[in-house]
């Protein structure tokens, strides 16, 4: 396996306490920020590394934290954005779980480079136990003296928080979260202005993944330029994949990005391959609101090239022959799949997260729901399919928040590369196998 920056000691006993996190290295980084770093270079080491925000956009970490306003006698924020509610993804609850510490140490070392007296860790409410977890590292860290009034024998002081949510989707998106942070229902805001400018309670706010402030850590420790050379292209560093489906090895792994996609599923360091020795069918690659791509398209670009776990070659070929690294939330899909049902089950979750400020995403995820019950009932038609990507085109593009391109994508892959699987369901509606059956099993009553 390839080298670990975040998990290389996940398995150590009592690594969860602070006394063997510790011993095993643990808040070096702070040391090495307040002791001999500028907020100003620390946030250029951060430019160096590389660091894309592993929360799904991958945007620039430290391009991120420059944009940042820094008014005169105004507080600055940073929030750390550990609600978690993409489907197919669990690595930030696996990391806050088993190392809370790390998470803490990089809330410190970040909010040194961002000047934030103060930061915050939104966790999603069905988190419960692991913001215990977290509130108990972060009052160990105040006991050792990370945490609170003039850290180190420095001027830096700074104190952290956990905020726990309600379990709502749509806190996910940043200013949704910021919304609620604040007490008010977590409804996305109209930008401009961004965080940087006006986040929590109107003043300049960074939000970061909880994989994301966790990677500082190592990049302050071995420098951003080390880091950049792990990895390949743009994509540099490590990555945490939560990986699940029809796997041998379903977890969470750590991988240094550009590993073959092939690689990953097939070997036995990482998924092992498909379970019962079944083909591989298709694969949703960064969480369920990321195209969805069939075999012959995630282990091989159209270009004939071996698809790697980056955020460029999965991306190759756009949407039409591509998808998104996303969140890590790797689903592999056997050739027992339904592609018609497992939408169906996105659908129904997009309706239901869906906050209903935007018209498109409100009314447009219900529709997409009803026509895909329609279909698996049994009653469909061509036109539904037609339908249902001319509904999921009205969606994307056209919302406040990008909940509406999350329950637009899947289905537009869907129908662009499994299509004659729709049209098979309209058909031939008596090879339905026990529709009501499916709805029982998953726990669903029909639209």
């Amino acid at each position: 396996m390839g080298k670990k920056l975040l998990l290389e000691h996940d398995h150590v006993p009592g690594i969860n306490s602070y006394s063997v996190y510790r011993e095993k290295g643990g808040y070096a980084s702070v040391e090495k920020a307040l002791k001999t770093m500028t907020p100003e270079s620390l946030v250029e080491e951060v430019k160096k590394s590389g660091l894309r925000g592993r929360g799904g956009a991958g945007f620039p970490t430290g391009l991120k934290w420059s944009f940042l306003a820094k008014p005169p006698g105004v507080e600055r924020y940073l929030v750390c954005n550990a609600d978690e509610s993409e489907p197919g993804t669990f690595k930030d609850r696996y990391l806050m779980e088993r190392i809370p510490h790390l998470l803490v140490e990089g809330m410190i070392t970040s909010s040194f480079a961002l000047g934030a007296k103060s930061s915050y860790i939104y966790i999603r409410g069905e988190y419960f136990y692991v913001a215990k977890i977290l509130e108990k590292a972060i009052e160990e860290a105040y006991a050792n003296g990370w945490l609170g009034k003039n850290i180190l024998g420095t001027d830096f002081s700074h104190d952290c928080y956990v905020q726990i949510g309600a379990g709502a989707y749509i806190c996910g998106e940043e200013t949704a979260l910021l919304e609620s942070l604040e007490g008010k229902r977590g409804n996305p805001r109209i930008k401009p202005p961004f965080p940087a400018v006006a986040g929590l309670w109107g003043c300049p706010t960074v939000v970061n993944n909880v994989e994301t402030i966790a990677a500082v850590v190592p990049i302050v420790n071995q420098g951003g330029e080390a880091y950049a050379q792990i990895g390949i292209g743009k994509s540099t560093g490590t990555k945490l994949i939560s990986a699940s489906g029809h796997i041998n090895k379903p977890g969470v792994y750590e991988l240094e990005l550009g590993l073959p996609v092939e690689e990953f599923i097939y070997s036995e360091a990482y998924c092992g391959g498909i379970r019962g020795g079944r083909k591989l069918k298709a694969v949703v690659a960064g969480g369920s609101s990321v195209p969805i791509l069939p075999a012959e398209l995630i282990l091989k670009t159209a270009k004939g090239e071996p698809r790697l776990m980056s955020y460029e070659s999965l991306g190759d070929g756009g949407f039409i022959t591509g998808t998104m690294l996303g969140s890590g939330g790797f689903i592999v899909m056997d050739d027992t799949t339904s592609i018609v049902k497992n939408l169906y089950t996105f659908s129904r979750f997009y309706h239901h997260e869906s906050c209903g400020q935007c018209s498109p995403c409100r009314e447009g995820t219900g529709w997409m729901e009803k026509i895909l019950h329609k279909i698996l009932d049994g009653h469909g038609t061509l036109a539904d399919v037609d339908l249902l990507w001319d509904i999921q085109s009205k969606i994307e593009g056209k919302t406040i928040c990008p909940l509406g391109e999350a329950a637009a994508w899947p289905v537009a892959a869907a129908i662009r590369h499994f299509r004659s699987e729709f049209e098979d369901y309209v058909k031939n509606p008596g090879n339905i196998q026990d529709v009501k059956h499916y709805y029982r099993l998953n726990n669903l009553q029909p639209a």
